[in-house]
């Protein structure tokens, strides 16, 4: 009778393991219906169909920091699964900045299985990370100068009207365009374009229609290969990850890394497409900037990747001027 019990309480106990459940929680600071918040959940959808469903996803209805302090949200665990923009905190990473200058490509998928590919051979970009496991390094579609005022066909016209930017290397391209900036996140952007405290934005085409500002613009400006870049990273807590089971870590390793960097990235071209639709429906005056004015932005800019590679280097990175090559080696051959 002991023997029997003892088996029937063994048979309960294996099968409260087998149903127990890792749940990851979801933290997004942009709109519900932004690209980035659809990938996320749709990441973590194949993570827990990888998983057999031990794994679940429970996306929470706000986010639990500002973007700038996501980083450090997801470090604490306060939310398992984030992404972060990495010119919100300025001065924290340096490395990342590689994949913000201008002209580096001209759709984000190839962009970000790049960076991705790129930022994974050195160490040193991991180390800006510590204290979160990253999932993904990625990058959104080409960066468009967009205003309410006037069009924008070369170097002169962007001076006279004030700019939000997000931060990072965008911040030092308008600089040194003489741009008038302002540093504030993107999910201020309505606010300040519509109470006309800014003229204009940087951003790529995705984001008129997710941060609603697509009625708002009258004027947009496109590069080719993109004026800009931001870079971000698709993050999770690292305590979370460690206390899986080995077969949740290997679904959630199956998809990490350079599958969840393409991911990530075509669902941005996707939405940058149906973006610059949107922006005919609504006769939004587009300039593509000329031989003249790409010529001007590259004068006034160059500086910057050298000054780029110093700071890099002073922070570990051997060589940056060579992981900048081979970065741009990567982006041509995924842009095939």
């Amino acid at each position: 009778m002991k023997r029997q019990l003892l088996v029937a309480a063994a048979t309960v106990l294996a099968a409260g393991t087998a149903s127990a459940q890792t749940t990851l929680t979801l933290s997004s600071w942009v709109p519900p219906n932004h690209s980035l918040t659809l990938v996320q959940s749709e990441w973590c959808e194949l993570v827990s169909k990888n998983s057999g469903g031990k794994i679940k996803c429970n996306l929470l209805p706000r986010a639990v920091a500002a973007p700038p302090g996501t980083f450090d949200a997801v470090k604490n665990g306060l939310a398992d699964v984030s992404f972060i923009v990495h010119g919100y905190t300025p001065g924290r990473f340096v490395h990342t900045q590689m994949a913000e200058f201008p002209f580096l490509g001209d759709a984000a998928e190839p962009l970000s299985v790049a960076f991705h590919k790129v930022a994974s051979k050195h160490p040193q970009f991991a180390q800006e990370h510590a204290g979160v496991k990253v999932i993904a390094y990625f990058t959104h579609g080409p960066g468009i100068v967009f205003n309410t005022k006037r069009p924008v066909a070369k170097a002169e016209d962007l001076q006279g009207l004030k700019w939000r930017v997000g931060g990072g290397m965008v911040n030092e391209i308008a600089k040194t365009l003489g741009m008038n900036v302002t540093l504030k996140p993107a999910p201020e952007s309505y606010e300040l374009l519509a109470g006309g405290v800014m003229d204009g934005t940087l951003f790529p085409a995705e984001s008129t229609e997710s941060f609603r500002i697509d009625k708002l613009i009258k004027h947009a400006t496109t590069f080719p290969g993109g004026l800009y870049n931001t870079s971000f990273a698709f993050v999770m807590n690292p305590a979370k990850y460690d206390k899986m089971s080995p077969d949740e870590k290997k679904a959630v390793d199956a998809a990490s890394g350079e599958f969840a960097a393409r991911m990530i990235g075509r669902s941005w071209d996707k939405v940058d497409r149906r973006a610059f639709a949107l922006m005919q429906a609504n006769n939004v005056n587009i300039v593509k900037a000329d031989a003249k004015f790409v010529a001007d932005v590259k004068a006034k800019t160059s500086g910057l990747e050298a000054k780029w590679a110093k700071e890099a280097e002073a922070k570990g990175l051997k060589d940056a001027a060579k992981v900048l090559a081979d970065f741009r080696a990567e982006i041509a051959k995924a842009s095939k």
